[in-house]
């Protein structure tokens, strides 16, 4: 396989509104965001002007986040800092197959496994176990912005994973999730490797992101074939 071109990767959220995901989007200007019920993340150009910050103040109203995901600008001194999280972005090489399982199987043992396809009738559930497990931001339309899978037993969603920023060429595995009592069964790499499978069907090339201290997630990512690109910072701000 041909390596892909990672520049997209570098404003995955700017990209995703400009394209994918632009049903999604409010715009005012260069700024852009998602609807408020999807996600929290906004974008701005590489180097924003004081007019661009004016318009996501704005865009967004006073007293609001501006979550910038992994954008590197410096916003305008009095927007006070909500957060600063250190993290990485993994990217799964061109010549690394799916994650386990293979898409053979995850095509055909999709039932037995319990995996099954999340929607609109699961949120309450998904947001439940999102509240328990936390594993970052998730809204009640998050779901619209790709598949979500989940694992079921004796009918309760026990864990899921799904996709989430859509930049050109790419697709970001997130919300990857298990609840307490069904850990150690392998539930998050099954997830996984069906989700790879229908990201590489398509055309697309899988990507996540994971914060430093959720060790445990970087080495599952690891053993599932996910190399780390470049380590990135996400941060969010009041709007005064």
């Amino acid at each position: 396989m041909v390596n892909r071109d990672t520049a997209a990767l570098d404003d995955p959220v700017g990209g995703s509104l400009r394209g994918h995901h632009a049903h999604l989007a409010r715009r005012l200007g260069q700024a852009a965001t998602y609807l408020p019920d999807v996600a929290t993340f906004a974008t701005l150009p590489t180097e924003p002007k004081p007019d661009d910050w004016a318009e996501l103040a704005r865009l967004l109203g006073r007293g609001e986040l501006a979550d910038l995901f992994s954008h590197p600008a410096t916003p305008p001194p009095d927007w006070e800092p909500v957060f600063s999280l250190e993290g990485r972005q993994m990217i799964l090489p061109d010549d690394t197959g799916p994650a386990e399982p293979s898409a053979s199987e995850a095509d055909s043992g999709m039932a037995d496994s319990g995996v099954v396809e999340l929607g609109a009738d699961d949120v309450p559930e998904m947001l439940d176990l999102v509240t328990r497990t936390r594993p970052g931001p998730f809204r009640p339309r998050t779901h619209e912005l790709g598949t979500y899978l989940g694992v079921r037993d004796h009918g309760s969603l026990v864990a899921m994973a799904g996709e989430r920023l859509r930049p050109p060429g790419w697709t970001e595995i997130s919300a990857v999730c298990t609840a307490p009592e069904a850990r150690g069964r392998g539930h998050a790499a099954r997830l996984i490797g069906a989700l790879v499978a229908r990201i590489t069907a398509r055309g697309d090339h899988p990507f996540l992101h994971a914060a430093e201290t959720n060790t445990g997630a970087i080495a599952l990512y690891r053993r599932l074939g996910f190399t780390t690109r470049t380590p990135v910072t996400f941060r969010g701000f009041r709007i005064p």
